[in-house]
């Protein structure tokens, strides 16, 4: 997974890469450090299955979602419904 991260008062971005487990992704979040990596952070969590540990909110984007697939993996199977909540 990548990082961009840019910092408006010095002018300078950063690339962090971080490797993580494909059978149980986990990572620490950055809002601490970057409170609008919200957004990106819950779209990485319900698109790829990805959990971010230390996180303030467990709002969800897609709010009928169940959670059980990941649309953007690749061992996800198109043509396979959900559930709604």
């Amino acid at each position: 997974m990548d990082y961009v991260l840019y910092s408006t008062s010095k002018n300078q971005d950063e690339l962090v890469k971080v490797q993580i487990d494909a059978k149980a992704p986990k990572i620490e979040s950055v809002m601490v450090i970057y409170p609008s990596a919200n957004w990106y952070e819950r779209e990485a969590a319900e698109m790829f299955g990805i959990k971010f540990t230390n996180r303030k909110t467990k709002k969800l984007l897609l709010e009928e979602w169940n959670g059980d697939i990941y649309p953007l993996r690749k061992d996800y199977q198109w043509g396979t419904d959900y559930k709604k909540r």
